[in-house]
């Protein structure tokens, strides 16, 4: 009987270009092994119920505003059988989860990957704190955050109260990127923009740029009460459209049609410029 060929071996001995050697001794699973195949079917269920198959597989036909019965045309599933699987009394097979991922073009994976979690916060009137307009001497209104907990907010809401002014007192307009949001609970507010002045009363609300100078002064002889909310403002990428020949300098006059147009950046048109120090402090984050 021939004998079997040596392997090769390079300088740190390891095997090249061949397969090792399998005994029968490590073709046998060993008690170990065994033991962890014996899977509790009660941990099995806990594993699926987990994942909220069916609240998932329901959130997406709620989404598109689709019925059982739609969503069975789609699938070739009973309504009936839709139904027991999205209240959890049945699971799916993978052949039935995937054609149900189809119709609403998800992955398999969407169903088994862990769900975000669900931003919650309450803000009780009692850890809120009062604090004033700095940076002046006399301050003009006091507000209280009422998102100060919540991180990487994407806007800010203020309750502020906005004091009676003497007819001399200067009030200073500020900037800030994005928007704001300006609802008058309480008293009247005259609420300077750009060059216009607007007389804001209880139950208006005004919504307006904020990268524009405001102001707000309050316009009765009692305080002027208001729930303000800075929305930030969202980078979105520039519209592909070119008022200019290519290759023309900002700054350069441009015919467009039969005008000569003077093509100028932001700054150099006069729109005012946001400050990276907001004034006064209830439109900055904490």
């Amino acid at each position: 009987m021939a004998s079997r060929k040596q392997p090769e071996t390079g300088i740190a001995g390891s095997a090249l270009d061949s397969e090792p050697e399998i005994s029968e001794a490590d073709m046998r699973p060993s008690r170990i092994d065994m033991a962890n195949v014996q899977i509790d079917p009660a941990t099995a269920e806990a594993f699926i119920a987990e994942r909220r198959i069916g609240e998932r597989i329901k959130k997406l036909r709620l989404k598109k505003s689709m019925g059982l019965v739609e969503l069975g045309r789609h699938t070739g599933l009973s309504a009936s059988f839709l139904s027991q699987l999205e209240t959890g009394r049945v699971v799916p097979t993978l052949r039935n989860l995937a054609r149900i991922a189809m119709v609403f073009s998800k992955d398999l994976s969407y169903f088994f990957e862990p769900e975000p979690h669900t931003l919650f916060r309450i803000h009780r009137k009692h850890e809120r704190v009062r604090l004033p307009q700095t940076g002046v001497d006399d301050p003009t209104y006091y507000f209280e955050s009422l998102g100060y907990m919540v991180p990487d907010r994407h806007l800010d809401p203020y309750y502020a109260e906005f004091i009676p002014l003497k007819p001399t007192t200067d009030v200073r307009p500020h900037v800030h990127p994005g928007y704001e949001f300006l609802y008058m609970l309480e008293g009247e507010l005259d609420l300077r923009h750009g060059e216009k002045t607007h007389l804001v009363q209880a139950g208006d609300s005004v919504y307006f740029d904020a990268s524009t100078p405001h102001s707000y002064r309050c316009a009765g002889k009692t305080p002027a009460v208001a729930l303000i909310v800075t929305m930030h403002q969202q980078h979105l990428p520039q519209p592909t459209v070119n008022l200019r020949p290519l290759g023309t300098p900002l700054g350069s006059r441009a015919t467009v049609g039969s005008q000569a147009t003077t093509l100028r950046p932001v700054e150099q048109a006069g729109i005012a410029k946001p400050r990276a120090v907001l004034s006064p402090n209830p439109l900055r984050r904490n």
